[in-house]
């Protein structure tokens, strides 16, 4: 089955996980996917990721909680999606919640945090918010 938008459809089972409270959350995996779930659990939103097979990879998610059984993620939205690319320049990298949250970005250096592109002074695809 494919997909028109994996990247919201990833975003969309951690979501559900969630909601859910499943400690993990399997899906396809693809090189994309694994660079986002890299730069959730550099973060701190989830507590790791795998990435297992060969031609047929799954991305293995391991979720994370509060003492409360809260989720760390409060939300996920996708910015840029297949009918309507939107891409930022690095003074333009917009701060979610004020800074709490994080921009994922994908720039000619790689997959990588707004706090990042500004730093290298570097824009590319705002791919999505995390909070």
């Amino acid at each position: 089955m494919s997909l028109s938008d994996p990247i919201a459809d990833m975003l969309t089972r951690i979501r559900n996980a969630y909601r859910s409270s499943h400690e993990v959350v399997e899906m396809p995996g693809s090189r994309l996917k694994s660079e986002i779930a890299r730069i959730l659990k550099k973060e701190g939103y989830v507590t790791d990721y795998v990435v297992e097979g060969g031609t047929k990879r799954i991305l293995r998610v391991y979720l994370k909680y509060t003492q409360d059984r809260e989720p760390v993620i409060r939300g996920l939205r996708r910015q840029s999606r297949p009918g309507l690319r939107k891409y930022v320049g690095w003074s333009g990298i917009p701060l979610v919640l004020g800074g709490f949250g994080t921009v994922i970005l994908s720039t000619p250096n790689g997959m990588m945090t707004g706090k990042e592109a500004r730093k290298q002074k570097v824009g590319g695809e705002y791919i999505c918010s995390v909070w």
